[in-house]
């Protein structure tokens, strides 16, 4: 008889299946431990995409996802990007070639660079991100209508420390607010609502830098309240040199700390070469080298995103005139035409940024023509908008497109600069209710303001150029939908 206490082979077969399926399902619970620490961790604790998606297209608030770690973001800015450009827009859904990227929309996107996807670890899922493009993608942003929205504006007036008194027309003692509740809904869709934490994390690591005159430090100083909104820690914010912006200073850096990334404005009046010239009589006189770009050209290549304007200048006297001013190379035209002028210049531009510009690196934007609202007269004639409480509604004021944007269209098109065009002269067309007037200055301390000379070019904070702003953050949104399919 065999020994019971003996095992037969049938038992140890039976011991070792059993041992076996122990060890297979003490693999699973362990591997079921780790997948949970890591799909848990904390970046994927942040808000996800699915309340991005919920909110994206509503009136209302937006996100407002925590800031990466500050220990994680101590490093420097990143040295400067290499001579790239933007990348330009198509109408075409198909991957864009070299010859077809530029554009004169900005509306369908073409940009195909990853460089400005949203980082992996902002807690957005690519697919929903595609969605939020495709429905997007063919809208035309700059066909549309301003439409009240209580929830407007994003950020509240007398709030931002970085709106200079010109363009503060609250605290300079504008009665009313009615102008602060409009947003603008292209006829297509409707725009992302702007949320400034997305906006910092698709820029972390990164230079936006604005170039033009005193109205795109107006957008400059907008972009800066904008995205002040999205932190936490407003003193994780500051410009980098101590400076307060004021209209007579021509540069000025903004660093966000906590993403190390910054905002910058640059003065260029034309985007072309200032300079002067000695008379006869031994008087200095100015003059615009047409042919030759700026001088603050060397900064430009420094930036990752850029914003360009000019327009407001070539209609003051000595610039509309023409005499003794243009000059291409060392000849001085003794007249000359400064429709044609401003032609030339924008072409010299548009082959800067052919030149020196890579759409796989950089992006670059051109601000179009911001509307005036003078009545009887102009901003150095008597002219006035004091008193305006809505926007236009209707009639051929709205119809209105300078001779300047079909140029800027025509050299963006014949040039084939990779460039996209924010056409907001349609959607300011509307805003003559948007204007400082005589709130330019503060009159609430009783001081004695001119009424005589009003600004009706420029747009108080919270205002008009919060929309251009937005223009932007719905164009990043449709690029990265699109970059991650073109990639």
């Amino acid at each position: 008889m065999a020994n019971r206490n003996n095992p037969t082979s049938q038992d140890k077969r039976n011991g070792s299946k059993g041992n076996s399926y122990f060890t297979i399902t003490t693999f699973l619970l362990i591997s079921l431990f780790l997948f949970s620490i890591f799909f848990f961790n904390r970046r994927s604790l942040e808000p996800s995409l699915s309340l991005y998606r919920n909110l994206l297209f509503s009136a209302g608030g937006g996100l407002d996802p925590k800031p990466p770690d500050e220990d994680s973001e101590r490093a420097n800015l990143p040295p400067p990007a290499d001579p790239g450009a933007s990348s330009g827009v198509g109408a075409e859904t198909e991957t864009p070639s070299e010859d077809n990227r530029s554009s004169i929309t900005g509306n369908e996107s073409g940009l195909s660079s990853p460089l400005f996807d949203v980082p992996g670890d902002s807690g957005m899922d690519s697919k929903i991100v595609d969605e939020v493009a495709e429905r997007l993608k063919g809208c035309d942003f700059y066909m549309g209508k301003w439409v009240r929205d209580e929830e407007y504006p994003i950020y509240k007036a007398g709030s931002c420390p970085y709106v200079d008194e010109a363009f503060d027309c609250q605290n300079n003692g504008r009665p009313d607010s009615e102008y602060l509740k409009w947003r603008w809904k292209p006829d297509g869709c409707d725009l992302p609502r702007f949320n400034a934490t997305d906006f910092l994390v698709r820029l972390r690591g990164k230079r936006l830098m604005l170039v033009g005159d005193s109205m795109n430090r107006n957008q400059f100083e907008s972009i800066l309240c904008l995205l002040r909104e999205g932190l936490p820690d407003k003193s994780r914010m500051f410009e980098t040199h101590g400076y307060r912006i004021t209209k007579g200073r021509g540069y000025f850096m903004f660093k966000f700390a906590d993403y190390n990334c910054t905002v910058e404005f640059v003065r260029s009046h034309f985007l072309v070469r200032e300079g002067i010239r000695i008379n006869g009589q031994g008087n200095s006189n100015p003059t615009l080298s047409i042919d030759r770009i700026d001088k603050t050209a060397n900064k430009w290549k420094r930036a990752d995103i850029l914003v360009f304007n000019t327009g407001h200048w070539w209609t003051h006297g000595k610039t509309a005139r023409g005499k003794n001013y243009y000059k291409e190379g060392n000849y001085i035209y003794p007249k000359f035409d400064s429709v044609e002028a401003y032609r030339r210049a924008l072409t010299t531009w548009a082959k800067w940024i052919k030149d020196n510009i890579k759409p796989s690196r950089q992006l670059v934007f051109y601000r179009g023509y911001s509307s005036a609202h003078f009545r009887g007269g102009d901003w150095d004639s008597g002219g006035t908008c004091n008193g305006e409480r809505e926007p236009i509604l209707n009639g051929t004021f709205l119809d209105n497109y300078p001779q300047k944007m079909q140029i800027v269209e025509d050299v963006i098109r014949e040039t084939r600069v990779p460039v996209v065009l924010l056409n907001v002269t349609r959607l300011t067309n509307f805003r003559k209710d948007g204007h400082p007037s005589i709130y330019g200055k503060n009159v609430t301390e009783r001081r004695k303001v001119s009424r005589r000379k009003q600004d009706c070019s420029h747009w108080c904070l919270p205002g008009v150029p919060d929309a251009w702003n937005e223009l932007i953050y719905a164009q990043l949104v449709l690029q990265n939908g699109l970059s991650t399919r073109y990639s």
